[in-house]
């Protein structure tokens, strides 16, 4: 089957055991897709929501990228592991006599602002390299603290060895270093047993597909799935443009528009067809930011 232009957006529910991007070249194929990107990474170890942007809709994957996620992760106290997660070697087991009543305090002080250090095992590049790839040689670079910010973090089962939590939080927060830190402020030390993404800005979960029920469906039931391209774009201000002044944003031109938004905003024309990414700048100003290369919806 030769690909096919295909826009808009699929809610996967990705499996554990497959890495984000083989289940993004799983769905390529089976909607015989020209062009196909992922908005967030999850590791193989993750499951849940992974949303897949085809087409126009992959100019707007940064949308997604930058919003809030939310998580479900078990955290196995008492062994921490050189991953920080279960498919790391255990590197030290202590006894953990942790009790229902130690877990509030602790779980506080993570809430709102926090720093982080980035794991060693993650994409984040030092030199033009992945930290993963100088982690698996032996190597360790010191890496700078980052603030990210936990908006909710919630016990949701506790049975003396694992920890189950509920997370919402920023963009660019490592759950693994989060249980980390909560098992060393526990003094038992932990390490992530299972994640799974629930969230991530207006998408959940509850409406994602697991890549099994695709392979099992016909074309047409996959592509009813589809979101459109602007439901990356749902929660920001409007704007709708006259011909004249739409044609002039097509081509990137800087608009002159006293009742432009501040910040990000859709633009689109007066049918409602979608123009692009605008940012409303200074004084009445409307730049463009990322164009669709046609009137989409």
């Amino acid at each position: 089957m030769s690909a096919r232009r295909l826009d808009g957006v699929l809610l996967l529910d990705k499996p554990r055991g497959l890495g984000s991007n083989t289940a993004l070249q799983a769905v390529k194929r089976l909607y015989a897709a020209a062009k196909a990107g992922h908005a967030g990474t999850l590791d193989p170890l993750a499951s849940g929501l992974l949303p897949v942007l085809f087409g126009e809709a992959t100019k707007f994957s940064v949308l997604a990228l930058e919003a809030d996620k939310e998580y479900e992760a078990r955290a196995c106290l008492g062994a921490t592991t050189s991953t920080g997660d279960a498919e790391g070697e255990v590197l030290e087991r202590r006894p953990s006599c942790v009790r229902e009543e130690d877990l509030e305090p602790v779980l506080a002080r993570f809430r709102g602002e926090i720093e982080q250090v980035p794991p060693m095992h993650s994409a984040l590049k030092r030199d033009g390299r992945p930290l993963y790839a100088l982690a698996r040689e032996g190597r360790e670079v010191p890496r700078a603290a980052r603030r990210v910010r936990v908006y909710a973090l919630e016990r949701t089962g506790f049975d003396g060895e694992h920890l189950d939590l509920r997370v919402r939080c920023s963009k660019g927060t490592y759950i693994r270093t989060l249980v980390e830190d909560i098992g060393r402020a526990l003094g038992c030390g932990a390490h992530l047993a299972a994640l799974r993404r629930t969230a991530a800005a207006r998408f959940r979960i509850e409406d994602a597909a697991a890549l099994e029920a695709l392979q099992h469906e016909d074309a047409a039931a996959r592509d009813r799935r589809l979101l459109p391209v602007t439901s990356l774009l749902a929660g920001l201000p409007a704007v709708a443009l006259p011909q004249a002044l739409a044609a002039r944003f097509r081509q990137g031109q800087v608009l002159r528009l006293p009742e432009a938004p501040r910040g990000q905003c859709g633009v689109y024309a007066e049918h409602g067809a979608l123009l692009g990414l605008g940012e409303g700048v200074g004084q009445g100003e409307l730049h463009p930011r990322r164009l669709v290369s046609h009137a989409s919806g």
